[in-house]
């Protein structure tokens, strides 16, 4: 199988890379500017490029069996302070490489979703594929309308999807921006000896996935014959107040965050029903959250000694 991965130099993508070189899969990556954390991997075509410029991306198809993509230009936390370029960022070039795609006739594509801005507050615990869909992010309803389009092209023009809704991936490789991942931001900055932050009081309560898990279930998602959608996530909810806490326990002492204002898109408490990925894909869950803490923080420690 030759793939390629649209996003295969961040921190989702790196080890999606990972993944399928394991399995044996040959691997073409699109994106905008070389691992932040690692040089090129010998055997990995690289393409530095826009995933929106239609000539480039067709290039990038010759050859391919499936795509896997995982790119964005948003997060929950910036999109709605500018909706259009969420828009113009994701949803049109998404359009645009559906057709390619037909154009190059590579019907296979694996999709990452959001397994907690798609359905807005939960009206169920935990949350199944099947829940209502009410985001409040714009984030969320680009989602949603690439969902669509995805199935969409399946009715029309034979496409094969499969959409993993990712709840809160960690793991090494995620960056020190702050701007998304909260495990990897408060331990990026507890090893520069910055304070961190938690936003509300700290009850808001998330399902995190460790990246090899995601990574793992990608690699599951393309193998099988199967399309739809599918919940990736731990099954499992972990309070940000429990988190610090286990934070503490890793890094050892004390860790005392700065409380800010709560964020109005951030939901009370979301945590994936992950049953239907267990049955039908033969995927589980390995690494539980203290192993992935420990192993995240450790390698955090190795960058900034770096």
């Amino acid at each position: 199988m030759r793939v390629l991965v649209i996003g295969g130099c961040g921190f989702i993508g790196s080890h999606v890379v990972d993944c399928l070189r394991q399995a044996g899969v040959e691997v073409r990556v699109l994106d905008r500017r070389p691992e932040a954390f690692r040089a090129p991997l010998p055997g990995v075509d690289y393409v530095l490029g826009d995933f929106a410029d239609t000539a480039q991306v067709f290039e990038a198809l010759a050859g391919m069996d499936a795509v896997v993509h995982l790119a964005s230009t948003t997060v929950p936390a910036t999109s709605n302070l500018d909706p259009v370029a969420d828009i113009s960022g994701n949803l049109i070039p998404l359009v645009r490489l559906l057709g390619v795609m037909r154009s190059a006739g590579v019907r296979r594509m694996i999709y990452l979703s959001s397994g907690g801005t798609v359905h807005g507050v939960p009206q169920t615990d935990p949350v199944s594929e099947s829940h209502p869909l009410n985001p409040i992010s714009s984030y969320g309803i680009v989602k949603i309308a690439i969902e669509n389009y995805l199935f969409m092209e399946q009715a029309l023009h034979g496409l094969q999807p499969v959409v993993l809704r990712a709840s809160n991936p960690y793991g090494p490789r995620q960056g020190h921006t702050g701007i998304q991942g909260l495990i990897g931001t408060h331990l990026w900055r507890l090893a520069r000896k910055e304070q961190i932050e938690v936003w509300g009081d700290g009850s808001v309560v998330r399902d995190f996935l460790h990246v090899k898990d995601l990574a793992a279930l990608c690699l599951r998602a393309l193998q099988a014959d199967i399309t739809g959608i599918f919940n990736a996530g731990s099954g499992e909810g972990a309070s940000v107040a429990e988190v610090v806490d286990k934070i503490c326990a890793t890094v050892g002492g004390d860790v005392t965050p700065l409380y800010k204002p709560g964020r109005n898109f951030d939901v009370p408490r979301v945590v994936l029903d992950v049953t239907k990925a267990e049955a039908e894909l033969g995927w589980q869950r390995q690494i539980p959250l203290d192993v992935g803490l420990a192993e995240t923080w450790a390698w955090v420690q190795a960058q900034t000694q770096v």
